[in-house]
This record gives C-alpha cells, structure tokens and sequence, in this order.
C-alpha cells in the first residue's frame, strides 16, 4: 500500500511510518486496538495514529479483537460494525462484560438509530464513515484523556470525595459506589456522573453536559447525552424509571438531587 506525500512523490507504509517516527518520535504509553475488516483502513488509521506515536495493534474481524484483547494491554479499540464472524455490536457487548477501556465505534451508517445502539452497547463514541482522519485522532485523544484521568490515582493530601445518599465518588481513587456496592462506569459515565456530582442540586442542560464532557460544540447532541444517562441510571439507581439520585428537569436537562 503507497501514500502520496504532499509534493506528490509516492512513498510505502514503512517509509511513511519512518518519517513519522523521526519527526515525532515514538510514544509506546498507549495501546489501541484497530479491528475493521477493510484492511485500507486499518492501514490508513495505523498510518495517522502511527505518526502521534501510539502503538497500534490490528484485527479483522471481532474474534479476532477479543483474541487480542485476552492478550494484551489494550488502551482505546476502534472497531467497525459491519465484519465477517463477529459483527462490532456483539464483539462490543462481549467486552463490556469486563472490561472499560474507551471504544470508538466505524460506522457507514449515520442515521440516529444506529448510533443510538452503538451507544447503547457500550461504545463511547461513534465515528461515520467516510471520515476525516484528522477528526478520528481527535477524538482518540479524548477519549484516551478521560481514560487516563479515571485510571490515574490522585497524590493529594485530601480525598476529592463528593456524597449524597448512598452515593459516593471518590475522585482520587476514581471510585464509585452505591451503599458501600462498587459500581462499574465506563469514562464517559464518570465524567458525567462527576460533573453533576460537583454541582448537586444544579441543573445542566444536554448541551452543557456534552461541551463538558466532549469539548465539542453540542450538535445533535440530544440522543448521546440521554442514552449514557440512562446507562448511568441504570447502574446507580434501584428503580432507574424511578431515579432517586439522576433526575430530569423535564425542558431543562439533567441534576443529581442535593440532600438526600
């Protein structure tokens, strides 16, 4: 496979990852998986996220992302929907039964309802293709911040801990649990969990959640914000059609209820 260089002049994989290597240097900190069964974009993804200096890792099909998943380090997965063996969704919903690590779902398919169930699966983002490369990093770099923020361990002297309820979060050990149970987010959960937290009893609209969280101008944001709520309501509260803890201030957005 050949890249064209900006002056025009042909150069292969290996002489591209080479100058990218030179001029960047290599940063082997993060692991992240690519699995799509169009071996161009694998290709094409490895050659852009390559040159940032992370180490990238390549897979095909779903088994063959959780083969590697059971053997190594794995830090962010980009993953494809449509793939031979094991399609993303189920290969999704396989990992999620135990492990957190960011996932970024490939999808040709940009109507609201596939997204929705990307979402709904445990992805934390969704990218259409065709897509910007330059957007993909992006977005790898996000999600690879709000990984390492959650996996990191506070060094204060005090606990950043934040109460109401049964509900805890304890931010320098990045832990959440309910009546002493701990419970499993995945990154974006927590931030948004986080950030109502920090502000009980304060009111963010869909919009100030998702600036928040994504850093990113809130545009179509309705469906992405509301499904992780849900995922989050799911795992914190007793009755989730109830909430005790994650109310709704119906035309407004979203609040954790101050003074449990």
């Amino acid at each position: 496979m050949e890249f064209t260089c900006l002056s025009g002049r042909k150069r292969s994989k290996s002489a591209v990852l080479e100058i990218f290597k030179r001029d960047k240097g290599v940063n082997r900190m993060y692991n992240i998986l690519v699995c799509d069964d169009d071996r161009e974009i694998v290709e094409a993804i490895e050659i852009y996220l390559s040159q940032e200096g992370y180490r990238i890792l390549k897979a095909y099909d779903g088994i063959e992302a959780l083969n590697i998943l059971e053997k190594e380090k794995i830090n962010l997965l980009i993953i494809d929907v449509m793939m031979p063996r094991l399609d993303g969704i189920r290969a999704t919903l396989k990992i999620r039964e135990k492990n957190s690590i960011p996932i970024i779902i490939l999808s040709a398919k940009s109507e609201d309802a596939d997204k929705i169930l990307g979402l709904n699966v445990g992805a934390d983002d969704y990218v259409t293709k065709p897509f910007s490369p330059l957007e993909l990093v992006a977005r790898v770099k996000s999600q690879l911040r709000r990984y390492n923020q959650l996996g990191g361990s506070g060094q204060g002297e005090q606990e950043k801990v934040y109460e109401v309820g049964g509900l805890k979060i304890n931010d320098d050990l990045k832990e959440v649990t309910v009546d002493g149970e701990p419970v499993k987010l995945t990154p974006i959960e927590y931030n948004i969990l986080l950030l109502l937290m920090k502000n009980q009893g304060r009111v963010f609209s869909i919009s100030q959640i998702y600036e928040s969280i994504w850093n990113e101008e809130a545009i179509g944001a309705d469906n992405t914000v509301a499904v992780h709520i849900r995922h989050i309501r799911e795992k914190i509260e007793i009755n989730p059609k109830a909430p005790r803890y994650l109310k709704v201030v119906w035309g407004v957005g979203y609040k954790i209820e101050k003074g449990i």
